[in-house]
């Protein structure tokens, strides 16, 4: 029989709606599962099964006397430990926060225990955010559930890990030049970084605010829309967020994709590692036959990414840890507190340059989307790596090499959609990532849907 850890929450919510399975069943076979694998893959800080069973006797209660709450009533949720939960420490990842105790819960996060969702824990991550590795020395690095010798992808590597390992039926991450993106695709599962301001980050310890996007992961886009619907809308005491009506997102799963325009970036077709250009290219003929049209574009802009990026997120991060790194210089691990320094020698005509580069790609974007419905590329051009030595190194490298092709769509506010794209030969995932115009979260399930129906883990 198949372990309760393992179904979608769309499954679990059809079981639990008609009475068939408890919510304790479903945590105790998460928890055991957690017992089982997480001392080898490390994807938790901190564990909260006491609490969670209690909410588990209490979801089962209100259920079974007719009070269901929804589709999330009784679903473990790992969250990412940069999201503040009143009570429950929140170390985003470091030693400096290690003690930290907040006295609110983040809006996203109280959203999702207000639809009667179970909080299972607070993930492990890349401190502060500031990495797409997930190495960690305060906590243990987070390991591919896939292969523990790679890794998982960062800065939501937990969030993604706990997903592929069975740990957690979804999570929450955050995504500032990839965070989302890049751990769901190297784990073989799905993320969703949002329209900007469309999912609260209030309560989210940032990295870079005006970069800084919350939103879901999980082992399914039915799942995705489930947890959007749910986390997004308007949220008055988050100064980025944005009065747009959020749809019934569900309503759009599986209507095909026939018709629809995608758009290949030029540049996203350069510098690939062998296997990921060969799934991409997999994927493309894929995609054509199940009826989308797939035409080359060039964005020129594109090459102004990754500086824009990597400027904006450095001189921000500096600003918020400005004092600490002063104070505290040796708390932080090698690796963010290089990135971090980095954005102190910023200078205002750089920012300002970067923020004219991010307008110039904005308004590229709009153009492209005149002309197409989605653009598509890898998400990151390699195949996921088995951890180096030389972690400080190799975290850079793989910031470098993964900027241009993630941070994009986090500098135009556009939403951004990650799936798996395939199994390179090293047996670890790749993934791909479908990009909308402002607000088409919508579209990003309906061809994401069509997409997962062709079962691309099963492809090599």
């Amino acid at each position: 029989m198949t372990e309760l850890y393992s179904f979608s929450a769309t499954e679990l919510a059809r079981l639990l709606k008609s009475k068939q399975i408890s919510p304790v069943d479903i945590i105790q076979s998460t928890f055991d599962r957690i017992k089982q694998v997480d001392s080898s893959v490390n994807a938790y800080i901190t564990t909260l099964e006491e609490i969670a069973l209690r909410q588990a006797t209490l979801a089962e209660t209100e259920i079974m006397n007719g009070l269901y709450k929804g589709p999330l009533h009784g679903i473990p949720i790992g969250i990412k430990d940069n999201y503040e939960t009143k009570g429950i420490p929140t170390t985003a990842g470091s030693k400096i926060k290690e003690n930290y105790i907040p006295d609110q819960t983040a809006t996203s996060v109280e959203k999702l225990l207000c639809a009667g969702g179970i909080m299972t824990g607070k993930l492990n991550m890349h401190e502060f955010g500031g990495g797409l590795t997930n190495t960690n020395i305060h906590y243990g690095h987070t390991r591919n559930p896939w292969n523990l010798q790679h890794t998982p992808g960062g800065s939501s590597g937990g969030s993604a890990a706990a997903l592929a390992a069975g740990l957690a039926t979804l999570t929450t991450g955050t995504d500032t030049f990839g965070s989302i993106r890049v751990p769901a695709s190297m784990c073989g599962v799905y993320g969703l970084k949002p329209t900007y301001g469309l999912v609260s980050t209030k309560g989210v310890t940032p990295l870079a605010w005006s970069l800084d996007h919350a939103g879901p992961m999980a082992r399914s886009v039915s799942d995705l829309a489930l947890m959007l619907q749910v986390m997004a809308g308007y949220d008055p005491q988050d100064p980025a967020s944005i009065k747009a009506p959020v749809p019934h997102y569900k309503e759009y799963l599986r209507k095909g994709i026939k018709g629809i325009k995608i758009g290949v970036p030029t540049s996203y077709l350069e510098g690939l590692d062998e296997d990921v250009s060969f799934l991409f290219n997999s994927a493309l003929h894929t995609l054509q036959q199940l009826g989308a049209t797939i035409t080359e574009v060039k964005i020129e802009e594109l090459s102004l990414s990754s500086f824009a990026n990597y400027v904006i997120t450095t001189g921000e991060a500096a600003t918020y840890h400005y004092e600490k790194l002063q104070q505290n210089f040796e708390d932080y691990a090698p690796d963010v507190r290089i990135f971090f320094e980095t954005g102190v020698l910023t200078n205002t005509p750089q920012y300002v340059r970067a923020q004219q580069a991010r307008r110039a790609l904005t308004e590229a974007f709009q153009s492209v989307f005149d002309e197409v419905d989605l653009l598509l590329g890898p998400t990151v051009p390699i195949i996921t790596p088995a951890f180096a030595e030389e972690m400080v190194k190799q975290n850079l490298e793989i910031t470098k090499r993964s900027m241009p092709f993630t941070a994009p769509p986090n500098l135009t506010g556009t939403p951004s959609l990650a799936v798996p794209m395939g199994v390179a030969r090293n047996g670890v995932p790749v993934g791909m990532q479908f990009i909308g115009n402002h607000l088409s979260e919508k579209l990003l399930f309906q061809v994401g849907s069509s997409w997962e129906e062709t079962n691309p883990l099963d492809k090599k």
